[in-house]
């Protein structure tokens, strides 16, 4: 669902005057992603559909929570270190806090964030994202990723693109098969950006723990709406080709950057995360 006068009502904080509509009987990414997170945005489908994968794979929930800490570490890197000021935040999700604002303009007020997606219910709940300090801003924009030229274009009403962004893929690349030509959407959206810009990623691996993965996806894929094509690490690292990679490079999305303390070195997540910057 595409609609221009949504995203006027919810950048200017106002009330729609209609409600959004999607359909329940169907599970949903963003729905089941939710549920694995202990939301309540979720319906039956999502939970049947959900709960189908994680018999499969038990540890499931531990491996979601550890794509979304990268999500806040990743922020707070780029906010705090690297002096990232522009956040495009591509297949946002259903709002869960901390959200990627919450991260970035805690260290840096005066940032601005645009929240990209494409799923009815995220639109629906997009007020929460829609919170910001004074002295910056945040908008959320219903579109897709298949269409970065769109994306770009009403991405640009907030952020200024002949200054650095931020291009945030977590948890995303994965809903865009083969035949969509997910290394050409990366593409656009680094040429649209200019040098000094950043691209973080997340994506599920199909060559960690693959047996059990391997399934899961097999039932993913039965019951959701959009299915999922996973890859393995030099598939995944190729989407961050001609980019400065940081340090440690692409490795499991928990040992990128670990806060101090953190356990992730003593079980496998199987999801590979890679942050780079364009030269």
């Amino acid at each position: 669902m595409t609609d221009s006068r949504a995203n006027d009502w919810f950048a200017a904080g106002a009330e729609a005057s209609e409600p959004v509509k999607f359909d329940v009987s169907v599970a949903h990414p963003a729905r089941v992603y939710d549920y694995w997170l202990g939301g309540k945005d979720n319906f039956a489908a999502d939970r049947e559909a959900a709960e189908h994968v994680m018999a499969a794979r038990p540890t499931l929930r531990r491996e979601i929570r550890a794509n979304r800490d990268f999500l806040r570490r990743v922020a707070a890197y780029l906010a705090a270190e690297a002096g990232l000021r522009q956040f495009l935040d591509i297949g946002t999700g259903i709002p869960t806090s901390p959200n990627v604002h919450e991260v970035v303009q805690g260290a840096a007020p005066n940032a601005r964030i645009v929240y990209v997606d494409n799923d009815p219910i995220v639109l629906a709940h997009a007020r929460a994202l829609l919170t910001s300090t004074p002295e910056g801003a945040t908008v959320y924009i219903d579109a897709d990723l298949r269409d970065p030229g769109k994306i770009v274009q009403e991405a640009a009403r907030t952020l200024d693109f002949s200054q650095p962004v931020a291009v945030l893929l977590v948890g995303v690349l994965h809903l865009i098969s083969d035949d969509e030509d997910p290394y050409g959407i990366v593409a656009q959206l680094l040429d649209a950006v200019c040098p000094g810009s950043y691209l973080a990623l997340t994506h599920p691996a199909n060559d960690i723990n693959a047996q059990a993965v391997a399934e899961g996806a097999r039932r993913y894929n039965q019951s959701v709406a959009t299915p999922q094509t996973r890859r393995d690490f030099a598939a995944i690292s190729r989407l961050l080709q001609g980019l400065e990679v940081v340090e440690p490079g692409v490795v499991q999305c928990q040992r990128w950057h670990p806060e101090p303390g953190a356990d992730g070195q003593d079980y496998e997540v199987p999801a590979w995360a890679g942050v780079g910057r364009k030269p």
